[in-house]
This record gives C-alpha cells, structure tokens and sequence, in this order.
C-alpha cells in the first residue's frame, strides 16, 4: 500500500530545553508520588500560524526503574489568557493513540481561542511517549508499506497477516530499541503525571476526546488525589476482551450512523442523494466492489468494498464538513462520473484546520519524527495498541465466522473498518503489558463522560460501559452522529466548558439535540481531517 505521509506543522518548533533530571520518581506498584522539587522548564516559543511554548523534558523508560534511563518528552503549553482567572492547569491529551498533542493543542488550537477555557487555563498538551518530537518508536517505510489492506476472505490471506505482523513487530523493535517495551498507556499515564510534577502543579484538570480517554481512565485509577476535574470525550472501553464483541459494537454504531446520515439525506433537499434509497444505493455499491467491477471515476482504479466502506466511514466523525461531500462523492460512483476535484472544493481554513481534533496527526508525526528512510518513520500506532489489547483468536474460521455475523447485524455497512484494532495485534512480537480489564477508581472528583447516539469510532456502548466503572461519573448524551462531541455539538461544548471551570455537572440524563448540516460546508474534510494512519487504517 502506498504509504500517505504529509510535510508536518512542527516546523519551526523550537522544542529546546531538557530537564537536568527526572522530576519525580515513582515505583510501579506505586499509585502516589514521592517529588522531588520542580526544576525549572526552559520554554522557548514554538509554531507557525499559531504560536505557544514548548519544551522537552526527562522521564524514566520504565517506572519499574526510576532511577534508570530515560526518554524524551515533547510537552507545550499556552498560558492562560487572563492570569487573573486562572485555575491552574487544563491537560488535554491527544487521541490515535499516535496523535500529537502539540500540533493539536498547541500549535493548532484543538480549543479554540474563543473557548473560555482559554481564559481559565494553561493548556497543556505532549507528544506522548513513542510519538513526533518526544522519543519515537520507528518502523521500516517499506515494511510499513506491505500492511495488508484488508479484511482476509481465505486461509492464505490470514496467515500473511500473521506473517506480516511479526515482520512489523521484529522490525520496529530492532529501529526503535527498548522504548518499544514500554509504550503501554499505564505509562503513557505515568507521564502525565511526571509532567504535573514537572509544572509544580498539585493537581490538574484533564481533557481528551477518543484514545486520550483511555489515558484519563488510567490516570484517574493510579492518580485520583491529582485530578481536580475530568472530562472525557467519546470514550474507549478497555475492559472488552471479546474480539467479535468489539468489531461487533464498531459495526453497530458505523450502521446506525450510515442510516442516520441517509435519514439525513432524505430530509435534506440539498443533499446530493435526495429522493433517493441511499441504503439500497450503497448495497449496489458494494456488491460491484465485491464483483470487482467497480471504477473509481476519477482515477479508473478499481475500488474493492474496504475502500468504499472507508469512504462512507471517515465523514461520519466530523458530519457538519463530511456528510455533504459523502453524498456527492455516493452518486458519482453510481453514476460513474467524475465529482468535483479536490481543488474545486472549498478548502479548510488554518483556524479550522487547526482546531480539528488530533487524532490524524499520527501522519504528520510520522514525517516530523523521522529524519531519514534510513531510521524509519514513526508508526506507533500497532506498538502502542497491542501493548494495551490481546485477542484469543484462534484461527481463520473464527475470524470468517465473525465477518458473517456482522453482515446480519448490518446489512448495509456490513463491517467497521476498526476490524484492524483485531487482526493488527495477532501473531504481534511485543509484550501485552496493560491488558484489557475493569477500571478500579476510586477518591476522584465527578467525572464528565460525553458521548453521541452513533460514533464509528467510540461506540456508544462503549462510552456506557466506561462510565459505569467510574465512580460519580455523569453521561452527557448528543444525540446526533459523529466523533469528539466538544466540536459536534455547541450544547456538548458548553456543557464541557461549564463543567471544566466551575465543576458544574449537568443532570443525569441530559441530552444534547442533534446537530447536522443543512447547507453545504464553508470548509470539507482535509488531509489533517482524515481519521486515517499512515497505512490507510482508521485510528482513534
């Protein structure tokens, strides 16, 4: 597969300063801090068309080993506006996982500077362990480039993934070294915590929106005394362990959101498929795809059903910029003609850019990081993930066996693209060193679990399931379609907002309405937009 790297916006960061030393240290078993004094951090100005500090500092490979070698850490920070109302410090964690914190938070503006959390807060944000400018887990590009691009139909197909897998994992470790050990989110939430230490901040408030959640989760569990309020947003469930059940709650909620989105469509007289049976048009679709008789009209390429079924799934995350440019895209497949090019849609604004959610900027880390072929790009994706999720998956029948039964609890959509989150940690060289399991919190503050109806990428059974492990936690429900409802839902936004400064929680069983569309966008899905990795699988 063609491997889609795009020139990062990390250019010009001057991420300059270390820490003389490790600013607290902390054994595993350990859920509280011994600290030490904070040193000081060396901020130095960093970014392009938006500007905020940054910074590096030191924290341990492995807390198992305080006292032994350490990594880098690419942390950035924007003051708050008005120091007078200023309540400490805002940690907003990056999705993926691979996502950067500070092209999202930092030097783009995941909140923008019209939220009044700006006025409140220091955002704070980080490359996480394995990621852009912090130590990076790198991987051979043209090992990276044999990813297989889809679900396998037979026994051959299987074991190449198998095969493939383990060439990965050998391949990233030799490149990377030890770090490849050791990027398991229980670390990834120890780091946070180094960070806290490192601003001499007594305790935080802590944000993130799809795999940043599950950071925040086992932050609250190791943590609890240091959060002063959390919000987490479109949430993961670490604890299923059923492989056909995750596919099986993706698939759900990719068909209720294509429905949604066709329901949408009929209402919508702009909508390009208006009057039509979209659910019927999209079986077409993908029965040509499957026959191998379906071209892309722009390109002459012939599109297998994973790639159309990719293209109904990326607008779902963001449908105020995706559902309009679906619709055109849907009806000039089945037509066969040419749709509006690229450059004849109306282009992303750098403030929209900026403020759209980091879970794409896996790709941009990946140019950013790798300062040669030679070295590798970094694709910490399938090492991050299969140190945090096993799967008893015992052969091709059973895998084939779960593809037939989504195709009955979703006829249309038929399977989430995130069946990759299974097969990609089969037969994978690596240590499972955090696997799934229940969240055990206890002593934090209310928590604010934010969810939508329908999202492809954190279902919404998984949101529930997550906020009944958290204790005095609130489910805040959009009750539209899409990813990340801090910027689906103006209502979800205030909410959010309200709760993070004044720790006003809204009543159980609030519900946020539906927000989509109803006239073609100012702005489309762009590159950065894109809910893709670097090989073309979705990541959260």
């Amino acid at each position: 597969m063609r491997l889609r790297l795009f020139t990062a916006a990390l250019a010009g960061a001057a991420l300059v300063s270390q820490l003389a030393g490790v600013a607290s240290a902390q054994s595993a078993a350990s859920a509280e801090r011994l600290e030490a004094a904070p040193k000081a951090i060396g901020w130095a100005e960093c970014g392009t068309t938006y500007k905020g500090e940054c910074a590096t500092i030191k924290v341990p490979l492995d807390y198992a080993k305080p006292g032994g070698p350490t990594i880098d850490l690419a942390i950035g920070r924007l003051k708050a506006l008005d120091p007078a109302k200023r309540q400490g410090v805002l940690f907003v964690h990056p999705g993926g996982p691979g996502g950067s914190g500070l092209n999202s938070y930092i030097m783009g503006r995941g909140i923008p500077d019209d939220s009044p959390l700006r006025q409140y807060f220091d955002i704070v944000s980080v490359d996480p362990r394995g990621v852009g400018s912090s130590t990076p887990i790198l991987c051979g590009e043209d090992v990276v480039n044999e990813t297989p691009p889809t679900y396998p139909a037979n026994e051959a197909e299987y074991q190449n993934w198998l095969a493939f897998n383990a060439k990965l994992s050998k391949d990233c470790r030799e490149r990377t070294g030890p770090l490849f050990d050791h990027v398991d989110t229980t670390s990834v939430a120890r780091d946070v915590d180094s960070i806290r230490a490192a601003l001499g901040e007594r305790q935080i408030s802590f944000f993130a929106i799809s795999y940043g959640t599950q950071v925040g989760q086992q932050y609250a569990e190791l943590f609890p005394k240091n959060l002063r309020a959390m919000a987490i947003d479109s949430n993961m469930d670490h604890s299923i362990t059923s492989a056909y059940q995750y596919m099986k709650t993706a698939t759900d909620d990719l068909e209720g959101s294509f429905l949604a989105f066709a329901k949408w469509c009929g209402e919508t007289a702009a909508c390009a498929l208006h009057g039509q049976d979209v659910p019927a048009l999209l079986d077409d679709l993908l029965a040509k795809a499957r026959a191998g008789t379906l071209k892309d009209p722009e390109t002459g390429d012939v599109l297998s059903d994973e790639a159309v079924r990719i293209e109904v799934f990326e607008p779902m995350y963001k449908p105020s910029a995706g559902f309009f440019p679906l619709a055109e895209r849907l009806k000039a497949l089945a037509a066969g003609q040419v749709a509006k090019k690229a450059a004849d849609q109306p282009t992303t604004s750098p403030s929209a850019s900026a403020s759209a959610e980091s879970k794409t900027t896996a790709r941009a880390a990946a140019a950013a990081a790798s300062a040669s072929a030679a070295e590798g790009v970094n694709y910490a994706y399938p090492a991050i993930w299969c140190s945090d999720w096993k799967w008893n998956v015992r052969s091709f029948a059973e895998l084939d066996a779960y593809k037939r039964r989504l195709k009955a609890v979703a006829p249309h959509t038929e399977l989430s693209p995130f069946w990759s989150d299974v097969l990609t940690c089969l037969n994978w060289q690596g240590k499972t060193s955090n696997p799934q399991h229940r969240l055990k919190i206890s002593g934090t503050p209310p928590t604010l679990v934010i969810k939508a109806k329908d999202d492809v990428a954190t279902p919404a059974a998984w949101n529930y399931a997550a906020a009944r492990q958290i204790p005095r936690s609130v489910v805040l429900e959009y009750d539209g379609v899409g990813h990340g409802q801090f910027r689906n839902s103006t209502c979800a936004r205030d909410y959010i907002e309200k709760y993070l400064i004044n720790r006003t929680m809204p009543a159980a069983g609030t519900h946020c309405p539906t927000q989509f569309p109803t006239e073609p966008p100012a702005t489309t899905l762009s590159t950065q937009d894109s809910p893709l990795s670097i090989t073309g699988r979705p990541v959260h």
